[in-house]
């Protein structure tokens, strides 16, 4: 049996008590990507948060990490549960936790993963990348035995409200992306852009994807690309036919840039102050989270610094065309959240349905018992039958009732288990 936010649900036949389904995290909304780098998850990380969630008790959880949010979706007794978790595995505190972070239950934890899954809770509206991070974190649960009934079943009506939101309206329409905010701004702030070098470090896909658009948009071979591991940058290199230098020729590289791109995956900056010894100007911009480039960098005249976040506030008609789509896409997540929650409930009340059903034909047995001691000519097969079919009418009566949306549905079923002395599952 299990419960949105009640006394209790059944996982793997073991009751757990006092569980409910929370959404903890922060986002873009509230945290700053200083903040959102304190909470942010490397896959070494996600992997202990699920190792300890398993050890504690959590019978179920998925946890997202990506550079606009961290998540965890999962049962707990208290959200506290899942905070410590995050907090045990982040640079993050509670007391940070507690200036930025959301916590959802119940039903308006389930609204909440169904508009992050399909991109309306995204800092680009519209923007499906997260769907496929949702479906990553649901496959590491599940290989870590984390994943229920409820939270697989959930998972799937999100991907199915984001497939037939992309499918059946414009809302991810149009060329918007961090990735294409970084071109676009590259375009409106650096004159010639064709005559001029651009130096990408590092290659997350933020990275890459800015990397394809700069080559799309500007047709030019002025773009050198460097990272950690070579034989990374050489793999995209011979995709887009871009030149690929040492790690070690990185400060040399960034004197000859006028435009730089970092992009790495690294907890700490990798460009600072230090490492400038500039002769011209040169534009930063800086699509890590956490940040990769140090503050300090623009003490030094000519440098302008840009982060992920001032991209990402850049509007323009798409976004505003993206809008118009929000009612239909809507539409789409209140009839797939209906149907999910509709089979939560059913999953909630089937139990009580079944004792119900038990406790009904115990009555007739004992009745029945009666009856054919009582008479000589007893029709076995007739009553049978009779009592059968009564009992099936009234599990239907109440089973229709607990259906009802107009139903109070746990006052209910604890009305239903004291009258028939049902046993409390």
């Amino acid at each position: 049996m299990l419960l949105l936010g009640n006394k209790q649900f059944m996982d793997n036949g073991n009751i757990v008590k006092h569980a409910s389904f929370y959404a903890i995290g922060l986002s873009y909304k509230k945290a700053d990507a200083e903040m959102r780098g304190k909470f942010s998850l490397d896959s070494n990380s996600k992997d202990n948060l699920l190792n300890q969630a398993k050890q504690e008790g959590i019978s179920s959880l998925l946890v997202t990490s990506t550079c606009n949010r961290t998540e965890i979706y999962g049962f707990a007794q208290h959200p506290f549960q899942l905070i410590k978790l995050l907090c045990d595995n982040s640079l993050g505190t509670v007391e940070d936790f507690q200036k930025v972070a959301y916590v959802y239950k119940g039903k308006d934890a389930v609204n909440h993963m169904f508009r992050v899954g399909t991109g309306l809770d995204s800092q680009i509206l519209g923007d499906f990348e997260i769907i496929s991070q949702l479906k990553n974190a649901f496959v590491e649960s599940k290989n870590h035995h984390l994943v229920n009934a409820f939270l697989e079943r959930l998972v799937n009506s999100v991907i199915q409200a984001s497939k037939k939101i992309k499918t059946d309206t414009e809302i991810s329409s149009g060329a918007t992306s961090v990735s294409f905010a970084s071109v676009r701004y590259i375009f409106e702030n650096v004159e010639n852009i064709s005559n001029k070098n651009i130096l990408l470090f590092g290659t997350g896909k933020i990275g890459r994807n800015t990397c394809e658009n700069l080559v799309k948009h500007t047709k030019h071979s002025h773009i050198t690309l460097i990272n950690r591991t070579k034989d990374k940058a050489e793999k995209i290199a011979n995709k887009l036919n871009v030149i690929v230098k040492d790690y070690a020729n990185l400060q040399l590289e960034i004197q000859n840039a006028d435009v730089l791109v970092v992009a790495t995956g690294a907890q700490n900056p990798t460009v600072d102050r230090t490492i400038l010894n500039l002769k011209k100007p040169l534009v930063i911009l800086d699509l890590s989270v956490p940040k990769n480039v140090n503050p300090n960098v623009e003490e030094i005249d000519g440098v302008t610094l840009v982060h992920m976040d001032q991209l990402s506030q850049m509007t323009d008609e798409t976004l505003e065309k993206r809008k118009q789509h929000i009612p239909a896409a809507e539409i789409i997540i209140e009839e797939i959240q209906d149907e999910f929650l509709a089979w939560t409930k059913q999953r909630k009340f089937a139990p009580t349905i079944h004792a119900l059903k038990a406790k009904l034909n115990s009555i007739k047995e004992g009745e029945l018992n009666y009856q054919r001691k009582k008479l000589s000519n007893f029709d076995e097969e007739q009553a049978e039958l009779i009592s059968a079919r009564i009992i099936q009418k009234i599990t239907n009566h109440f089973a229709n009732h607990l259906k009802d949306d107009n139903t109070m549905i746990d006052e209910s079923i604890n009305w239903i288990e004291k009258i028939f002395q049902l046993e409390n599952n």
